[in-house]
């Protein structure tokens, strides 16, 4: 069949095509629907969606936040003539991401119809009413759709034509779609409604920090409504590698946000510091919450100066909650760092039951326990793994060791890591070491193959009391808003459930089984009781003591090393404040009793930041070669920042917030500011202050303007360079001012 070249009939079809035009224009330019005006009603959409409380809704230029899977209402105003369903299409192109995509969900056209919505999982634009000059339209979006901000245009053009567009709008400011926990379709759904007033919107909170017998609320602002939350979230998932028809699933959206809070991957937002010098940016105790380090990421694209584990969980709240993700922080108090995979801490001795400070088994780095350790639970449904593992999941945005060739951890159900499920994702076993290794000790041994024999187990360890902040409640003076989820992670300590669940995930570990398959040494007839100390206060002697128990009828010959040393709180020793060894007998059917008493004086020189200590206990004995060791830590505790607010705060005046503390130390403090914030209330302010002398009561007076009535929280803190982390924080009450 012969087919003419191209140049032959191409005229002819460009003139059919132009007198196809003609046919179609006259009436379009004569007739069409002209859009002059689109408005999306910010506040009162915004009060349906749970999202009345973000400050870009109330600018003069509102920015639009609402939620997927939920009816919105908007209202499109017309030129010259009215909408005639007769005559007219109205379509609304909703956008998302650099390169929208329909096949990939990021762009989507919706046309506008009078008939109600049959699929849940479909755009929909749905008539509600109209005038002679506009119309009201309910456009509902999928539960699955990518979180973040999308653009809108709407255009209209006459029905029966194809490509002819009559009119079209673009809506000028972004429009933020998010979660939706309170909708059952959306993977992050929570049945209980009222666990959202804490998960998603409370904007201020508790941190649990310290060791176990002094662990305390930090009060932290997350300050998820904030103005440059949004757009700094924007920034983040453009630096991860999530892509964007992947952003509406929570599970690599949150596992995401884990590595992009930290600044090891991705060009993140905090970077780690644990050296106890900060001389080049803010130390991690000085921030009183998230909103100034997203701000200062936003401003200047670069990573801030510096996070810890509290200042990471913060700000991944903050990121969660603003993005519809129920969100908590959970404190773990004596917490496992396991660096080898073995479900194990092991700490080895020398001959002279010296601990080593390397692990001559494992090349890839020590393990260590910190005195507590913070990441985040967050909320969804996990429809990749099977039933029963939807609910809380932990992730973790500190970086400690790497998943999948990165710094990032979790999602992991608490279901799996209770019951020792290591096989599921993401990164169980790690967590469950967190929670539930057992502390291994090791003495060098010339006959063991191993070159050391396993001498003590101890399964009571790790993991003593992990804690979140109680639903509803604030208490800035006291711990009753404490809640205590440690039998969500493992069961009950000493429980058969509990080690059924650890030899679960041993079994799922080749490394683990060859460290558990060592045998311990059998107890002989000598008890040990290294005891805990409970609270030291800043200026107070203290004592590491030991109780001895000889049940046998002879007498023995113990050989013991008792210490005591200042320590980061990940474990890490900083200074050995003070050593006694020595050799003595113990009586048949005795006790005896060993004290190494510690002064003010000789260690308050070697304290680092936070103050804390950890005591150690080595025995042996020496005629059945039995070894014991035991340590636990404390906190050498420092005063309070007393707050108090001047009476009657008023929306718009002037208020005047008082901060207040003694030196405890004999030494000046220099470098001194405090800081505080509080959403509806304050940005966060820093002021400069002096010196402050030896033992001088401090008092400084500020004042603000609180913006928002109802009942209020501030947040505070203290620092300078010889003494960090003195914190408070107050609820008060603001009314509006009278008419």
């Amino acid at each position: 069949v012969y087919v003419p070249p191209l140049h032959t009939y191409l005229p002819e079809l460009r003139a059919r095509i132009r007198e196809a035009v003609t046919v179609i224009n006259p009436n379009v330019l004569i007739n069409k629907l002209e859009i002059q005006s689109l408005h999306l009603y910010p506040l009162e959409n915004a009060k349906h969606h749970h999202t009345q409380n973000y400050e870009v809704i109330h600018r003069e230029n509102p920015t639009i936040v609402l939620r997927r899977a939920q009816p919105f209402h908007l209202v499109v105003g017309f030129s010259g003539r009215g909408y005639d369903s007769e005559k007219d299409v109205v379509q609304f192109i909703f956008t998302y991401g650099n390169n929208p995509n329909f096949i990939k969900g990021t762009k989507v056209q919706s046309t506008l119809t009078d008939k109600y919505r049959k699929d849940d999982q479909m755009w929909h634009a749905r008539m509600q009413g109209s005038t002679d000059q506009d119309i009201t339209v309910e456009i509902y979006s999928p539960p699955d759709i990518p979180v973040g901000k999308w653009k809108l245009e709407v255009h209209t053009k006459p029905q029966g034509t194809a490509g002819v567009i009559s009119s079209q709008y673009e809506y000028p400011e972004p429009i933020y779609l998010l979660f939706n926990p309170w909708v059952e379709t959306d993977q992050v759904y929570m049945k209980d409604e009222r666990l959202l007033d804490e998960y998603v919107l409370n904007d201020v909170g508790k941190i649990w920090v310290g060791p176990n017998s002094s662990s305390k609320g930090r009060e932290w602002v997350f300050g998820q409504f904030d103005a440059v939350v949004l757009p700094a979230i924007d920034l983040m998932l453009e630096r991860t590698s999530v892509a964007p028809e992947d952003r509406g699933n929570p599970i690599p959206v949150t596992r995401a946000i884990s590595k992009i809070v930290n600044a090891n991957d991705d060009r993140g937002v905090l970077l780690g510091n644990w050296s106890g010098h900060y001389d080049d940016g803010t130390a991690p105790s000085a921030w009183t919450g998230s909103v100034p380090i997203l701000d200062e990421y936003l401003e200047t694209g670069q990573e801030v100066s510096y996070g810890q584990c509290w200042v990471f969980a913060g700000v991944a709240t903050t990121v969660c909650r603003a993005l519809g993700i129920p969100s908590r922080v959970v404190s773990n108090i004596v917490s496992a760092h396991d660096a080898n995979s073995s479900l194990t801490i092991d700490r080895y001795f020398d001959m002279d039951n010296l601990e080593l400070d390397y692990d001559p088994n494992n090349p890839e780095g020590i393990d260590s326990i910190w005195n507590y350790h913070v990441w985040n639970d967050v909320w969804m449904a996990r429809p990749d793994l099977p039933i029963g593992y939807g609910g809380w999941q932990a992730i973790d945005a500190t970086p400690q060791e790497t998943s999948d060739g990165v710094y990032q951890c979790g999602p992991a159900p608490l279901e799996a890591i209770k019951c020792g499920a290591v096989g599921f994702n993401y990164d169980v076993g790690f967590l469950l070491a967190t929670v539930n290794a057992d502390l291994v000790r090791w003495k060098e041994d010339e006959n063991s193959d191993f070159g050391y024999s396993k001498i003590y187990s101890d399964k009571y360890h790790i993991g003593k009391r992990i804690s979140t902040k109680k639903p509803w409640i604030f208490d800035p003076n006291g711990d009753r808003d404490r809640e205590d989820i440690t039998e969500e992670y493992k069961a009950k300590e000493g429980s058969k459930d509990e080690r059924l669940t650890l030899l679960n995930g041993v079994r799922g570990s080749e490394r683990a089984k060859r460290f558990y398959m060592l045998p311990s040494k059998s107890r002989e007839d000598i008890d040990f009781e290294l005891v805990d100390l409970e609270e030291v206060k800043l200026g107070e002697k203290f004592s590491v003591t030991v109780n001895i128990n000889n049940k046998s009828n002879i007498g023995r010959t113990v050989q013991a090393s008792l210490s005591a040393a200042s320590i980061y709180y990940t474990g890490i020793k900083a200074h050995v404040i003070k050593r006694a060894t020595g050799e003595f007998k113990v009586a048949p059917k005795s006790k005896e009793l060993l004290r190494l008493t510690v002064k003010p004086e000789e260690y308050i020189d070697k304290l680092v930041e936070y103050c804390n200590m950890k005591i150690y206990a080595i025995a042996t004995v020496i005629e059945t070669n039995e070894t014991w060791a035991d340590e636990d830590d404390f906190m050498i505790l420092t005063p309070n920042l007393d707050i108090k607010i001047s009476d009657n705060p008023v929306v718009g005046s002037p208020c005047y917030v008082s901060f207040s503390f003694r030196n405890p130390l004999k030494t000046t403090l220099t470098n001194c500011k405090f800081r505080y914030e509080g959403p509806g209330l304050v940005r966060n302010t820093v002021i400069d202050y002096r010196e402050v002398q030896p033992e001088e009561e401090v008092r400084v007076q500020h004042r603000f303007n609180p913006q928002r009535s109802g009942n209020q929280k501030l947040v505070a803190a203290f620092n300078s360079k010889e003494l960090v982390d003195i914190t408070g924080s107050i609820s008060f009450e603001v009314t509006d001012p009278e008419e």
